[in-house]
């Protein structure tokens, strides 16, 4: 009984230090302390990652987005409010584990009615053969689904961008020869003109802002930091932020602008 109350005692006092560290560092914006606080919540990162794991993406991929989430949800975190911070941080992880799973998931763009419905053919996979004790053919689907076959099959041929083939996947050209890698049959677009354009736009753009809009600019873009927290940093309200982040915006758009039509 006293190790039970012993115990309760510790993850009380262990639940005020992590809320007077959320407060510090609510006031403060300590990157130290902002570090302490990420790696002593890493494990909600663990259990939400792990849900989208086999599902296309690799593991190492959504623990790195699900990171980030966290990140997000420290730097965004009001603890005044009241609420428990895992109420807060969940919902915020699982919209980056969404949203980097339905823009990354599927190679090509597809449309959405026919994601949701390969979502349904799988499930139908795993349905059918238990309803009629056999392998089910694309009419069962179809027939099951309510769907004509020829969407079914479009949409389980469309389904193959989501799981592209391996670039280190083997061919063989002609029988007898060596097989080769699949990347490099592929030809591959040289990245240092992409690099190259974007600095140049990157360097005309910020040439047209002043001396605030730079460091607002420096404080968004490069450090990731919110608009509430610029503006407490820089003592201007946040709808002087928003304004002059838009300004910047478009700056850049009409430098990119000038940069597509020579």
């Amino acid at each position: 009984m006293t190790d039970k109350k012993d115990k309760d005692k510790t993850e009380q006092e262990h639940k005020e230090e992590i809320k007077r560290k959320f407060e510090e560092f609510y006031q403060t914006r300590d990157k130290d302390l902002r570090d302490e606080l990420i790696e002593e919540h890493m494990y909600i990162v663990d259990i939400l990652s792990n849900k989208y794991v086999g599902k296309g993406i690799e593991k190492d991929d959504l623990y790195q987005v699900a990171s980030l989430g966290l990140i997000y949800a420290i730097d965004r975190y009001d603890p005044t409010k009241g609420y428990e911070f895992s109420s807060f941080a969940t919902p915020t992880i699982m919209g980056e584990l969404k949203r980097y799973f339905r823009d990354k998931g599927w190679v090509i763009r597809v449309p959405r009615r026919i994601q949701n419905l390969y979502k349904k053919i799988n499930s139908a996979k795993k349905t059918l053969p238990q309803e009629l004790q056999r392998t089910p053919t694309v009419k069962d689907i179809a027939d099951y689904l309510g769907e004509d076959e020829e969407t079914i099959l479009e949409t389980m041929e469309a389904s193959k961008v989501y799981s592209p083939q391996s670039l280190d996947m083997k061919y063989q050209v002609q029988k007898g020869e060596n097989s080769i890698d699949l990347a490099e049959m592929i030809g591959e677009e040289d990245r240092n003109f992409d690099s190259v354009e974007l600095s140049d736009l990157i360097e005309k753009s910020t040439a047209r802002l002043n001396d605030l809009e730079k460091e607002i600019l420096e404080l968004r873009y490069y450090e990731g930091r919110t608009q509430i927290d610029i503006a407490s940093t820089l003592d201007i309200s946040q709808m002087t932020v928003s304004r002059i982040e838009k300004k910047i915006l478009q700056k850049f758009t009409l430098e990119l602008e000038k940069m597509e039509e020579v």
